[in-house]
C-alpha cells in the first residue's frame, strides 16, 4: 500500500495489516515531528508525482531485496510536535532482508520524493529544511 494523506495512522492497524504467516519480520520505520525548538511544521507535496516516486521506490525495494512486502504512508499539511509523519512497514522471511530493505527505502523516500518540509519556529518565524539529511 501506497497512501498520502493528512489524516493520522494507526501504526498497530497497518502492522496488522502485514503481518502474514510466512513472514519472520516486521520492521518499521515511523518518523514523528521532533521537538527542534520548532512548534510544528507543514508538509507540501507534489502527489501526482510523489505517489508515484513511493511505488517506484517500493517496486525497487522488491527487485533489490527478498521481502514480501512493503507499505508506505507519509502525511502532508500541518503537524504539531510529536505527531506521525511516515510509516514504512517491510515484511520478509527473515529480520536482516526486512531491516535492508527498510533502510533503503527511507533513504530513497529522502532523495527522490517531492515533499517539501517547513518548519515554524517558536516565536512564529519559519524555515525550508531540505529533504535529504546525508
Amino acid at each position: 500500500m501506497i497512501e498520502l494523506t493528512h489524516d493520522d495512522f494507526d501504526v498497530n492497524e497497518m502492522i496488522a495489516r502485514a503481518r502474514k504467516p510466512s513472514m519472520g519480520a516486521l520492521v518499521t520505520f515511523l518518523g514523528v515531528v521532533r521537538d527542534d525548538d520548532i512548534e510544528g511544521m507543514e508538509l507540501e507535496a507534489y502527489e501526482e508525482v510523489a505517489r508515484a516516486e513511493l511505488g517506484a521506490i517500493r517496486d525497487e525495494a522488491f527487485a533489490k531485496f527478498p521481502i514480501e512486502s512493503v507499505d508506505i504512508i507519509h502525511r502532508t499539511g500541518r503537524l504539531k510536535v510529536g505527531e506521525n509523519i511516515l510509516l514504512i512497514v517491510v515484511g520478509a522471511g527473515h529480520r536482516h532482508e526486512a531491516f535492508a530493505a527498510c533502510e533503503y527505502v527511507i533513504e530513497r523516500i529522502k532523495e527522490s520524493v517531492p515533499i517539501w518540509k517547513k518548519e515554524t519556529v517558536k516565536g512564529g518565524d519559519t524555515r525550508w529544511v531540505s529533504g535529504h539529511q546525508g
